[in-house]
């Protein structure tokens, strides 16, 4: 169990990616708390994990509201003691269009779901983490922020510039972030997955339906032949989460496939 006892949260978890690494990090051995806007996903996330035999528990919470976002991390507390593990999953796009197309009002929800859940998981997280008891010898016991961006973070295609930007700087925080909180052995890192047809938000990533012609054009920029799954982001969580990863922090793994353009 190679996150035998650790209690995580994960946001977004009621579907798709979420769903995903939660139910991997639980089958691990981990304490999972499956947040979600949707309480009726989430709620059946959380009951299909323990009826696998795994540990969770369904807290609603919208990541871009400090009361909410402190309430997370409060009944996490209550349920578990401690928090080692803080998964920003939760994501959010506009419709792949012309950039000047994108309305004030879209542009707002993607930063505040992309980026300002970082900055909200961390001013509630990060005390929470600093109050574990130390290691042996007196040393902090920290914890890990685990960030979801994007290959779009890094090889930005037209259509979504408000989104790939919002992604670049979940990068370029997530890197910051492990610089100013490691000395506190608070591990910062993120995962960069490449487009998914089958998650909620394939559609408006892809501008319409994922169709065939959509889905052989982006396949085609994919080297490895194939499109990324749940799973394969939930592997790379699990690595990221564990203390196989112990020294592991300010970097970013590329979920893609070798995506090339």
């Amino acid at each position: 169990m190679r996150v035998q006892g650790k209690s995580i949260i994960v946001t977004g978890a009621g579907s798709g990616i979420g769903a995903g690494i939660a139910t991997r990090l639980a089958a691990e051995g981990a304490r999972i708390i499956v947040n979600d806007i949707d309480c009726a996903a989430g709620t059946r996330m959380a009951r299909s994990i323990t009826e696998q035999g795994g540990q969770a528990r369904f807290e609603e919470a919208d990541m871009t509201r400090s009361d909410q976002v402190r309430a997370l991390v409060a009944a996490t507390l209550r349920a578990h003691g401690r928090l080692d593990v803080f998964v920003n999953n939760a994501g959010w796009t506009h419709r792949n269009r012309p950039m000047l197309e994108v309305s004030e009002e879209e542009f707002d929800r993607v930063y505040a779901v992309n980026v300002k859940s970082i900055y909200l998981s961390a001013l509630h997280g990060v005390p929470a983490m600093r109050a574990n008891p130390p290691l042996a010898g007196g040393l902090p016991a920290g914890g890990s922020f685990i960030n979801i961006a994007s290959t779009a973070g890094l090889r930005p295609r037209p259509g979504l510039t408000w989104y790939n930007g919002s992604k670049g700087a979940v990068i370029t925080t997530s890197k910051s972030m492990a610089a100013e909180l490691g000395p506190e052995n608070i591990r910062v890192n993120c995962i960069n997955p490449v487009f998914n047809p089958d998650t909620g938000l394939a559609a408006e990533f892809a501008g319409g339906p994922v169709d065939g012609a959509r889905r052989a054009r982006f396949l085609a920029t994919i080297p490895l032949g194939r499109f990324s799954t749940a799973m394969d982001v939930a592997n790379a969580a699990l690595y990221l989460a564990s203390d196989e990863a112990a020294f592991v922090s300010g970097t970013c793994i590329e979920v893609d496939g070798a995506r090339c353009v």
